[in-house]
């Protein structure tokens, strides 16, 4: 067992110890330069800290608000675009009711939808709204980037429905365009048709005024059209139709219609000439036709009997009152196909050719008389000539 003597640490050499000491003597510096720079410098480190923090807050913040207020811009923006679209669609839906409602009035005038070269209607689709944007509340893009990839995806919805709106606008745009020279081609059509009708009555020598209906008093508050191109030349249209409906009628009452059936042959015109029996200068008031005996003379247009009888020169004759003063009277007949009062239409067969009364031979005399004076029935003939019957 080792004496107390024995157990005492050995001594450090002297190299070591100088070295521990020294390595001691440093540390002990350092920290006690350290506490005391902390201890002189704290308050200047804490504050340069403090103030990056700060200058940090106030660049993000002021990026913050930069991005709010272009996203702000960006949302007016878009609030504008929208509201323009919608006012646009509203102004296209209120034109889309217009062209179906003048549609309706061109399917009533006669050969107005034939003259309608394009679509009836527009369809006007409900355009796909613009993508909406963030509100205030929101949180704001943190980058620009992302801020600018969504605005291009806002403008492009916008520009998408614009582009789409134009497009169909356009096609209103030609549906009204078309709609009004429907009009106006039906107004012509009319208009020529009345002026064939006007001058095919003036060559009879009769003055269409002559069967005008008759109207009593007129009047009423003076209620000016709203100025609208269509609604003038629909109303132009419409009286054109009315006009050229009502000098259809009056050339459909007129003696157009021949006589006879067939290519006519002339024997005798009207006017003067020598007379077959005392062969002295007479006036002959008809026209004779050359046909066989028991030929159906026809009415040449509709009206009511108001003779079937034996009468002098003229034999067995029928006439027929057309209205307005008109007469035609056809004569020599071997036979007659109707009675006193009988009302006949245009092509009625009113009696059959003959040769009585003062003639040489078998034929038709025929005749119409205007205000009870014979005029040439060849007028009628001839403007009669250009029109196309049903019968």
């Amino acid at each position: 067992m080792p004496s107390p003597a024995q157990r005492r640490p050995k001594p450090l050499p002297r190299p070591r110890l100088a070295a521990a000491l020294g390595l001691g003597l440093t540390l002990t510096t350092a920290w006690a330069g350290a506490a005391s720079y902390y201890l002189i410098f704290h308050d200047e480190v804490l504050a340069r800290f403090v103030s990056r923090q700060s200058a940090i807050q106030y660049t993000y913040e002021e990026r913050i608000d930069t991005l709010q207020r272009a996203l702000d811009r960006a949302a007016s923006d878009h609030a504008a675009t929208r509201g323009g679209i919608e006012t646009r669609l509203a102004t296209l839906m209120e034109r889309q009711a217009v062209i179906e409602r003048r549609q309706g009035l061109l399917a009533g005038l006669p050969g107005g939808t034939a003259a309608f070269d394009v679509p009836t209607t527009a369809a006007i689709p409900t355009p796909e709204p613009p993508a909406s944007l963030p509100s205030r509340g929101q949180k704001p893009f943190p980058t620009p980037e992302l801020r600018m990839h969504s605005d291009d995806r806002v403008e492009a919805s916008d520009g998408a429905a614009a582009a789409r709106l134009a497009r169909i606008e356009g096609v209103v745009d030609r549906l009204a365009e078309g709609q009004a020279r429907a009009v106006s081609r039906v107004a012509q059509a009319a208009g020529r048709s009345a002026d064939r009708f006007r001058d095919l009555i003036a060559r009879t020598g009769l003055n269409p005024a002559r069967f005008e209906p008759a109207t009593g008093g007129v009047g009423g508050p003076l209620v000016p059209l709203s100025g609208d191109a269509f609604e003038a030349s629909l109303a132009e249209a419409r009286r054109q139709i009315e006009e050229e409906t009502h000098l259809r009628r009056v050339a459909d009452a007129l003696p157009f219609r021949p006589p006879l059936p067939g290519e006519i042959a002339t024997t005798s015109s009207f006017g003067t000439r020598l007379d077959p029996f005392t062969r002295s200068v007479a006036l002959h008031t008809g026209v004779d036709m050359r046909a066989e005996t028991g030929a159906p003379a026809r009415a040449t247009a509709a009206g009511r009997v108001t003779a079937a009888e034996y009468a002098g020169g003229y034999g067995n004759m029928v006439e027929v009152d057309h209205g307005r003063g008109l007469v035609t009277r056809y004569a020599h007949l071997s036979g007659y196909a109707v009675a006193v009062g009988q009302r006949v239409e245009a092509g009625s067969v009113v009696g059959f050719v003959g040769s009585t009364g003062r003639s040489t031979g078998s034929h038709l005399h025929y005749e119409t008389r205007i205000d009870g004076e014979p005029v040439d029935p060849q007028r009628f003939l001839r403007a009669g000539a250009e029109l196309v019957f049903s019968d």
